[in-house]
């Protein structure tokens, strides 16, 4: 359902938005052992790379310290950070255990403001696509 739900956004959507990646992110799939990586790599390498700053892996330290996110997965960690430090309206994702979460809106809204960070809309895929003049009729 995942992947048939990102490509249709892909499709539908991905045109109404400015797209970026972290750095963490491209490597992580680039790092990654899964079926048709090779078209993934294919497919995101004209996606603008955000680059990581030093502020970046301090914020997500912050993160791991004040239990935003496990202590195991720093990565999430760094997606978060990545997406404050750089001002991104949305963070899309279908991690719903530790970023697209409500329970853990409250708590990054807390950490972000106080930091005097930005706080991204973490969201998936199902949450963004635009509303259809055809639902009203």
């Amino acid at each position: 359902m995942h992947i048939d739900v990102t490509k249709q956004w892909w499709t539908q959507e991905s045109n109404n938005f400015d797209i970026w990646i972290s750095e963490e992110t491209f490597n992580e799939i680039s790092e990654g052992n899964y079926p048709r990586k090779d078209e993934i790599l294919r497919f995101i390498s004209d996606i603008p790379i955000l680059f990581p700053e030093k502020q970046i892996i301090d914020i997500a330290q912050i993160y791991l310290d004040n239990y935003v996110m496990p202590q195991v997965l720093k990565g999430d960690a760094l997606h978060l950070a990545y997406a404050s430090y750089y001002k991104m309206d949305f963070l899309l994702t279908w991690n719903c255990n530790h970023l697209a979460n409500a329970n853990k809106r409250q708590h990054i809204r807390i950490i972000n403001t106080r930091l005097n960070l930005a706080i991204p809309e973490i969201v998936t895929p199902l949450e963004l696509f635009s509303e259809s003049t055809d639902d009203y009729q």
